[in-house]
């Protein structure tokens, strides 16, 4: 209970969360990275067809999966040798679409 109207001291946030916070708002602040995780949102994409759709050389494309990755914002599986990308969290995914949509009707 609030005594006398006084509000509760603000948590503090931890070093970790700093981090992945940071981290995450780095890896939407990547004109490529929007491009590709904007691309896999509407469906899962191997490493080739991301590179041809967005007009990218593949290695472009697989060191920004390799970042998104790491960040565990995209998953993959394997169908042969070929590795088949899509979004791997949804909350991110969906400040992307809302920054996306704030962006156009601005």
């Amino acid at each position: 209970m609030e005594e006398s109207g006084k509000k509760e001291p603000q948590e503090q946030l931890d070093e970790e969360t700093l981090f992945i916070v940071s981290q995450t708002f780095k890896a939407l602040g990547d004109p490529t990275r929007i491009k590709i995780l904007h691309l896999l949102s509407q469906s899962e994409h191997s490493v080739n067809e991301i590179a041809e759709k967005l007009s990218l050389l593949q290695s472009t494309v697989s060191h920004q999966l390799r970042f998104l990755k790491n960040l565990r914002l995209v998953k993959y599986r394997r169908e042969g040798t070929t590795l088949y990308y899509s979004p791997d969290d949804n909350h991110v995914m969906n400040v992307l679409q809302q920054t996306i949509n704030h962006a156009q009707h601005h």
